[in-house]
């Protein structure tokens, strides 16, 4: 594209020579529709409240620039700026977004080809050019005309055509004490001092003298980062493996797109420098898929994001912002969103907590945060705007509340809390490889929820008697596609092998509800959490169920495997699965595979309706394990999700207490396993109680493993017991101010 780069190379010297940068906006334009052979060339640029105003302009009326003003989407300027997308219209005025302004005298020109002006995946304005006669726009042309407004991009950045005065004021109250909620995605407490995220690398030459020489350029800092990505991935807490590290061999993966790559040097060919190109593409990728919800594509968008900047660091500087910045010991950091290997360029010994203005449970750094036992909250709404680097942050993820800039009573209460929980850590610690054994003898088994290998090691830290969820839908939920039947297997052996002999039980796929698969539609719905999800989608794909089977069985041989069904409504619906099951113990058999040693065969108690079948059920199943998170929002029809309702229903209202003692009741009767692996499991005030109605078995994050066991071993049972089956003629809202005085009055730690 040498006509391309000649181009560029005159817009070059404007903006390298004298005047003001609403002179050399004009220049701009006049040379762009003289190389175009185009009547017209404008440029608006986006003011304050969402307003196109044309800025500079050959061909139409010198009286319309500065005072032209279109909204965001009014007109074809302002679909431009809304979709940022290109527009080629060889008859403009028929197309139904034209709006004509008569100051501006275009009426006699009817073709146009208009891009957006981007920085940083923003729009800041539209370019675009007219002509009289109906002409056609090449690609190419579209293409150069976006090479271009990465020129004009640059100017307005450089400040002088918008006064700084319009920016929105910063409000005083700013700098006072501020209170952020976004939603946990990892919980843990943590105190330090923000630190910003950094996603832009300054590029300060736009256009290439020589082609061949920007691409000789790229190929060597593609190499450069390569191996610094490979050098990651053989770090001492990534090299053992875990979704973290599939993660980021994914992230491996997508650095060699060869799609990506192509996109780069095409943009290097039309007269950009290395790091022009690359900038160009990201934004090009950013501005397509800003309005995407989808969290696939999102996701695939962050990782894209953070190797282009990682590529910029390499073409433009010789280290990392993240490497020479001198942080604090104890840094909270915040960002927009940012791929996994960013966060790995953080020194571990001093991150303390990550805030997201985007994210979600399984967005891949959160999961490696995970791993790491950062706590993270996410979409913390316009949080880089209400914090300055270096504000002292507090972060509570179990609550998912950010304080910044806190007053000395709130920062003295966390400080306080903070060296608390690190003393109370320090004895649980001491805890773990003591029985969880009430005062009067009786032994509760206390195990882990969890859904990545690199939860297994909590196993060890924790001393937990076992897994008593495993949730298998999250590496499906973190893939590009589904995971074969191999695939499935390796994960599931490393989770067997990791618990040494300890009890894992894994729940079969729950996906549907708010776990949709990224890759896989299954539509909308009016109450997902009671539609098609769970159990009720493997019974209609029964072979994604006998895969995941197959996968199971290959991993246990030799093994104990235990197995348990989602949101078993009717026992027609556990036969249904066992069927499956059994078809594929029956197959792997013929095939001369060893089955696993020992198998036991469960479900989870999640709809109220099961309860009326007991008598049937618990001839079938081996264990019965109540998903509590479920049940309580079917047994009280209460989303829980819905701020309206968070408190109106307790778990301990005598209706949940009561309807769980049933469940207990009937379980002892045929001495059928009962355990219970919701969120209420893990807090000490309601784990009490599900012990003082009988259950023996709970499953919970590892984390609640420590005060769960403290406060056992502090309880009388038998104590316990009776005074909860005085309450059975109460009908209050609620117990638990009754069983909190209880364990007040009895020394009991909650």
């Amino acid at each position: 594209m040498p006509g391309s780069r000649r181009l560029l190379a005159r817009l070059r010297d404007v903006m390298a020579g004298s005047g003001s940068p609403q002179e050399r906006l004009d220049d701009i334009v006049t040379t762009i529709a003289m190389d175009f052979v185009a009547e017209v060339c404008s440029v608006y640029l986006l003011r304050a409240g969402e307003v196109l105003e044309l800025f500079a302009a050959t061909g139409l009326s010198r009286g319309a620039i500065h005072t032209t003003r279109l909204s965001i989407g009014e007109g074809l300027i302002g679909a431009i700026a809304s979709q940022a997308r290109p527009m080629v219209l060889e008859d403009a005025q028929t197309h139904p977004a034209f709006v004509y302004r008569p100051e501006t005298g275009e009426e006699i020109f009817h073709s146009l080809a208009g891009v957006p002006v981007l920085r940083g995946g923003r729009v800041t304005g539209v370019l675009a050019v007219q002509n009289q006669t109906r002409r056609h726009y090449t690609d190419d042309e579209v293409e150069t005309l976006e090479t271009i407004a990465m020129v004009v991009a640059e100017l307005i950045a450089g400040g002088g055509l918008i006064s700084p005065d319009e920016r929105q004021a910063v409000d005083g109250a700013a700098l006072l004490p501020a209170t952020l909620e976004g939603i946990r995605l990892n919980g843990g407490l943590a105190m330090g001092q923000a630190v910003f995220h950094e996603h832009q690398v300054p590029i300060t030459k736009l256009v290439a003298d020589e082609p061949r020489a920007e691409i000789s350029r790229l190929k060597q800092s593609m190499a450069e980062m390569h191996g610094a990505i490979d050098a990651m991935l053989e770090a001492s807490d990534v090299v053992n493996g875990g979704e973290h590290r599939d993660i980021l061999e994914t992230y491996r993966m997508f650095a060699e797109d060869a799609g990506w790559l192509a996109r780069i040097t095409e943009a290097i060919n039309t007269g950009l420098t290395a790091e022009a190109a690359v900038e160009k593409v990201r934004n090009d990728t950013r501005a397509r898929f800003r309005k995407q919800t989808d969290p696939y594509f999102r996701e695939l968008l962050h990782d894209f994001n953070d190797l282009a900047n990682r590529l910029l660091h390499h073409l433009v500087q010789p280290t990392s912002d993240t490497a020479a910045k001198d942080l604090p010991s104890d840094l909270i950091l915040f960002a927009r969103n940012m791929g996994p290997a960013e966060l790995m360029d953080y020194d571990r010994t001093r991150l303390r907590a990550l805030v997201l203005e985007g994210g979600s449970a399984t967005t891949h750094v959160a999961i490696v945060a995970r791993a790491l036992d950062i706590p993270v909250v996410g979409r913390v709404s316009d949080a880089l705007d209400r914090v300055e680097e270096l504000d002292t942050v507090i972060v509570d993820g179990d609550t998912a509340s950010i304080y910044i800039r806190p007053a000395e009573d709130t920062r003295n209460t966390y400080a306080d809390m903070l060296s608390a929980w690190n003393q109370r850590k320090a004895a649980y610690t001491t805890l773990r490889d003591v029985p969880a054994q009430t005062k009067d003898g009786t032994r509760i088994a206390l195990d882990i929820n969890a859904g990545l290998v690199a939860d297994m090691q909590q196993m060890e830290e924790t001393g937990a008697d076992g897994v008593g969820l495993y949730r298998t839908e999250i590496p499906f939920m973190n893939s590009a596609d589904f995971p074969d039947v191999d695939r499935q297997a390796k994960i599931y052996k490393r989770v067997i092998d990791a618990a040494a002999g300890k009890p894992v039980t894994f729940r079969t796929l729950d996906i549907g509800g708010d776990k949709n698969l990224p890759y896989w539609r299954t539509g909308t719905e009016e109450n997902p959490a009671m539609g098609w999800r769970a159990i009720r989608v493997a019974l209609d794909r029964p072979m994604l169920m006998r895969h995941q089977f197959r996968a199971l069985i290959r991993a246990a041989e030799g093994q104990e495997l235990r197995l348990m069904f989602p949101m078993i409504t009717e026992v027609s619906e556990f036969d249904d699965a066992r069927n499956l099951l059994d078809l594929e113990l029956s197959r792997a058999e013929r095939r001369g595979r060893p089955l696993p040693k020992k198998l036991s065969v469960g479900t989870m108690l999640e709809v109220p309706a099961l309860s009326f079948q007991l008598p049937v059920l618990l001839k079938r199943v081996d264990f019965i394990s109540v998903g509590s998170n479920d049940l309580f929002q079917f047994l009280f029809a209460s989303d829980r999700g819905s701020p309206h309702l968070a408190d109106r229903y307790d778990s301990l209202a005598p209706a949940a207490l009561f309807f769980l003692r049933h469940l207990v009741d009937n379980c002892a009767q045929t001495n059928t396993p009962l355990a219970l692996c919701g969120e209420i499991a893990g807090r000490p005030l309601e784990a009490m109680a599900l012990i003082g109605i009988g259950f023996r078995r709970l499953s919970m994050s590892p984390s609640s493993i420590g005060p769960v066991k403290t406060m056992i071993r502090s309880l009388s049972a038998d104590e316990l017991t009776r005074y909860i089956d005085s309450l059975s003629d109460h009908a209050e809202h609620s117990f638990r101010e009754k069983l909190r005085q209880f364990a007040v009055d009895h020394g009991v730690m909650i």
